[in-house]
């Protein structure tokens, strides 16, 4: 069966490449319906935005996920600790931001940001950002003042019922279900 390569559900999720985090399981999603992009912290990188600009202009993605989570690696360490830990494993000391930072939903918020005002992009306004709890499987939007967790959707990990469906827009025709 042939796949149209414009996802389904006009979405990109962008998350971090921690082997714990599996988007697809996570919110029950099906091969054609998301674009998943990922990286070291799951940050707004020039190359996310290049990536994001060209699922928007050319696969009429209109949305975007956030998707960082609790237990990341770069999370509390300084950019020169990191850089350190680099250099020993290599070598050699890298000439560029590797993306460490202190505060998570400062972080995701900082993405979210970069997103929302990156002049490359059509659609900005559908760009919400998310924390994933690994230690029991919840999200809770960035910056939530009471930190309440979504519950987990019975029939996955989560789910993307476990997030309000106004946030992201997603549904499904029943055939698509």
């Amino acid at each position: 069966m042939a796949m149209d390569a414009r996802p389904r559900l006009r979405t990109v999720i962008l998350t971090c490449m921690d082997a714990r985090i599996d988007p697809s399981r996570l919110f029950g999603l099906k091969p054609g319906e998301v674009h998943i992009l990922r990286n070291a912290g799951a940050h707004a990188t020039p190359d996310v935005l290049r990536s994001l600009a060209v699922s928007q202009a050319l696969l009429g993605t209109t949305e975007v996920l956030v998707l960082a989570h609790t237990q990341c690696g770069l999370l509390g360490q300084t950019e020169e600790q990191v850089a350190a830990t680099i250099e020993r494993a290599s070598g050699h000391r890298p000439n560029m931001r590797v993306g460490s930072f202190m505060d998570l939903d400062a972080a995701v918020g900082e993405s979210v940001e970069a997103i929302r005002s990156c002049n490359f992009l059509a659609h900005r306004d559908g760009v919400r950002g998310y924390v994933l709890d690994v230690k029991d499987g919840t999200v809770r939007a960035h910056g939530d003042p009471r930190g309440e967790m979504k519950p987990r959707a019975p029939s996955s990990p989560l789910g993307l019922g476990a997030l309000r469906a106004d946030v992201l827009n997603i549904t499904r025709t029943k055939t698509e279900r």
